[in-house]
């Protein structure tokens, strides 16, 4: 299967959670929740931005033909996360992955498996991906738990990856193959 050429990202839904392409109408959102200390550690952002280059990356992300950024919302409201697919290598089929949740009051609430899921079913059957590769550090247990209910394996782990603090932090690599994803699938289904 070839990968189309652009991407399409259309909207995803899934009951009330809705995927849309993440816009300029995201950022302060975004900003919401580059601003909360919880989120910034789970994915290990430790740089801060400021509104214009938050801005600047909502608008360059729609037109950017090697990356998919969706904005996670509940009834088409604010976003309260992001789910993206970005780094398109279209000869090996693959792409990196992730999933953040910003705002505290909807984590923990199932929002980022369900996102995951429509995300990776559109990248498996609409894309024609091979592989999708992620990395979680490993204080971030919640997040490799769901990564591992989704399907992905543990490929390796690169020691003291990142300072958090004065903590050195493992990051943990996963894969997720196309095969295994649609088996895993099906057997659900089945």
């Amino acid at each position: 299967m070839t990968i189309p050429d652009p991407l399409p990202q259309p909207l995803l839904v899934d009951d009330n959670l809705m995927l849309r392409q993440l816009g300029l109408q995201d950022a302060d959102s975004m900003l919401f929740g580059l601003d909360d200390e919880q989120a910034l550690k789970l994915t290990g952002t430790q740089r801060r931005f400021t509104p214009d280059q938050v801005r600047a990356h909502c608008a360059r992300v729609a037109g950017d033909p090697d990356r998919i950024d969706y904005a996670i919302t509940l009834g088409g409201n604010a976003a309260v996360g992001e789910v993206v697919l970005n780094s398109l290598d279209r000869q090996n089929r693959l792409m990196w992955f992730r999933v953040a949740i910003w705002r505290d009051d909807t984590r923990e609430k199932g929002l980022g498996t369900r996102a995951a899921r429509l995300v990776l079913d559109h990248a498996f059957d609409t894309l024609g991906l091979n592989r999708i590769e992620l990395e979680v550090y490993a204080f971030n247990t919640r997040a490799k738990h769901v990564y591992e209910k989704l399907g992905f394996r543990v490929e390796g782990r690169r020691r003291e990856a990142m300072w958090w603090g004065n903590e050195a932090v493992d990051a943990i690599g996963m894969g997720l193959l196309a095969a295994d994803y649609m088996s895993r699938r099906a057997g659900a289904h089945g």
